[in-house]
C-alpha cells in the first residue's frame, strides 16, 4: 500500500474490530454488488486502515490499486466550493449577493407554476437567486436526469447539462439561465447544477477557467497530482471502468433508493463505461464544478486532510480556520433540515437531521437521521457510489471509491459508517 498503516489501536481503534471492514468490502465483490472498492479511514493525523479489494476492470483483468483513477462526480462539488470560499476570503463577493450582479443572464428569472414542457406557466421570482442559495442548492435549479417534473424535462429537452464537452461553462450557464426555476429561490432543497453556475462565478471572480483555478490554487498545492477534469492517455490504464447493477438502475432513480436490496448478495454489475469510451478522456471545454473531476483515493484523502486540519496541509494553506468552521454550519433556512425543505430521501439515505452547509451535507442530529455520526460531521458522495465523511469530534475521516451508478443503488455508506465507529475504543 502507499498508505503507512499504523497499529490501530494507536489511534483508538480496535484492530480487531477495524477488520470487519475487510470481510464487509470482500462480500461487496463476491456478492457481485460491486466491481471492486477501496477503502481509508484516517485518524488523529493517520491511516488506520486503507485497503483496495475487487477490480477497477472486470472485463480487462486489472484491479483496484493504490492509484486507480476514478469518477468522483459530485465530490468535484466541495472543492468547487472550497474554491469559491477561497475567493470570499480575498473579498470578491459577499454570501448573499445576487448571483445576477456577476451574471446578467440570472436578472429576471421566472419560476415554474405549472403545466408542462411547450405550455408551462410560469411567474416571476420573488426574490433574486443569491450566492448562498447556490452553495446550499436552494436556488431552484434541477437536474434533467432526475425526471421528476417538468422543469428536468426542459433541461433534456434544451440540452442543459454540464458534461463537459461542446460548449464551455459559460455558454451553458447562459443556456442555464433561460430555463425556469423549479421553484421559489431559498424556498426549497433541490440537488442541482447550482454548484456548475458556482465553478462559473469562481471563473468570473478570478478572471481564470475553472481549470486552471483547481489546479494552480487547490490541486498542486495539495499534491493532489492525479486529479483532473480529465484523464491524460498516460494514466489510462489506472482509470477505473464504471458499472450498474444488472437490472435496473440509472440516474432517474436517485431520488428513490431500491426497497429490499440491503442484504449481501446484490443483482450483479453491468459495464456503463468502458475506460476508453469514457467523456472523462479526450479534450474537455466544460469544466463541471458540480460533477467532472476524476482521481484517487489517495488524492481525496489530502482534501479531507486539509478540511479537517482547518484549511491546512503541510504547511500549505487554502482557507482560514474559522472559513472551514463557516463552511460546515447550516446554511438552510430557518437551521431546517433537508427533509423539512422538500427533501425527505436523497440516494439510499433519508435526511431527517441532515442540514446542508456551504458545498456540502452536515449532520445536525444523529439520532434523528438514524445514523451513526456526530453533529457537525460534514460530507457528500458521488454518483458513482463513492463517498466521503468527515468529522471533526472524532478527529476522524473517511473515503470510499468505487463505480456504480446509481449511488442509491445499496446502502453502502450507511453500511460503511456503522463498520467504522463499532470500531471506536477510545
Amino acid at each position: 500500500m502507499v498508505f503507512q498503516v499504523v497499529t490501530p489501536e494507536t489511534v483508538g481503534f480496535s484492530g480487531e474490530r477495524l477488520e470487519r471492514l475487510a470481510g464487509w468490502m470482500q462480500r461487496q465483490v463476491k456478492g457481485e454488488r460491486l466491481p471492486g472498492l477501496s477503502l481509508l479511514v484516517h485518524r488523529r493525523g493517520q491511516v488506520a486502515f486503507a485497503r483496495c479489494v475487487g477490480m477497477a476492470d472486470v472485463e480487462a483483468g486489472k484491479p483496484v490499486r493504490d492509484d486507480t483513477i476514478f469518477r468522483i462526480y459530485s465530490m468535484t462539488k466541495p472543492i468547487t466550493a472550497v474554491a469559491a470560499m477561497m475567493l470570499y476570503e480575498e473579498g470578491c463577493f459577499q454570501i448573499d449577493d445576487p448571483i445576477a450582479r456577476f451574471l446578467p443572464e440570472f436578472t429576471d428569472m421566472q419560476v415554474w407554476a405549472g403545466g408542462e414542457p411547450g405550455q408551462m406557466r410560469t411567474v416571476p421570482a420573488e426574490a433574486p437567486i443569491t450566492v448562498r442559495q447556490l452553495m446550499t442548492h436552494t436556488a431552484g435549479f434541477t437536474y434533467g436526469f432526475m425526471e421528476a417534473t417538468p422543469v428536468d424535462a426542459f433541461y433534456r429537452e434544451h440540452k442543459i447539462n454540464f458534461e463537459g464537452r461542446g460548449l464551455t461553462l459559460a455558454e451553458m450557464t447562459e443556456r442555464l439561465a433561460q430555463a425556469p426555476l423549479l421553484c421559489q429561490p431559498g424556498s426549497q432543497w433541490n440537488y442541482s447544477v447550482a454548484i456548475d453556475v458556482l465553478g462559473r462565478l469562481v471563473e468570473v471572480w478570478s478572471g481564470m477557467p475553472l481549470d486552471q483555478f483547481f489546479d494552480e490554487r487547490i490541486l498542486q498545492p495539495l499534491g493532489m497530482t492525479d486529479t483532473a477534469f480529465s484523464v491524460p492517455e498516460h494514466k489510462l490504464d489506472r482509470f477505473a471502468a464504471c458499472y450498474g447493477p444488472a437490472t435496473g438502475g440509472g440516474l432517474s432513480g436517485v431520488n428513490a433508493p431500491k426497497a429490499g436490496i440491503t442484504d449481501v448478495a446484490g443483482v450483479g454489475i453491468k459495464l456503463t463505461e468502458a475506460p476508453d469510451k469514457s467523456r472523462f478522456t479526450g479534450p474537455v471545454s466544460l469544466f463541471s464544478g458540480g460533477g467532472g473531476l476524476t482521481g484517487t483515493l489517495a488524492d481525496y484523502a489530502r482534501f479531507c486532510q486539509m478540511l479537517l486540519n482547518g484549511g491546512e496541509l503541510d504547511g500549505m494553506r487554502l482557507l482560514g480556520r474559522k472559513t472551514v468552521s463557516f463552511m460546515g454550519l447550516n446554511h438552510l433556512p430557518g437551521n431546517a433540515d433537508m427533509a423539512a425543505m422538500g427533501q425527505p430521501v436523497w440516494s439510499e439515505t433519508q435526511t431527517d437531521g441532515i442540514g446542508y452547509g456551504l458545498g456540502m451535507a452536515v449532520v445536525l442530529d444523529p439520532a434523528a437521521a438514524q445514523v451513526m455520526s456526530s453533529p457537525g460531521e460534514i460530507h457528500w458522495g458521488g454518483a458513482a457510489s463513492t463517498a466521503f465523511w468527515i468529522d471533526p469530534a472524532e478527529q476522524l475521516f473517511v473515503v470510499l471509491m468505487t463505480q456504480l451508478l446509481p449511488s442509491s443503488t445499496y446502502p453502502l455508506r450507511r453500511e460503511l459508517r456503522v463498520l467504522t465507529y463499532q470500531a471506536l475504543i477510545d
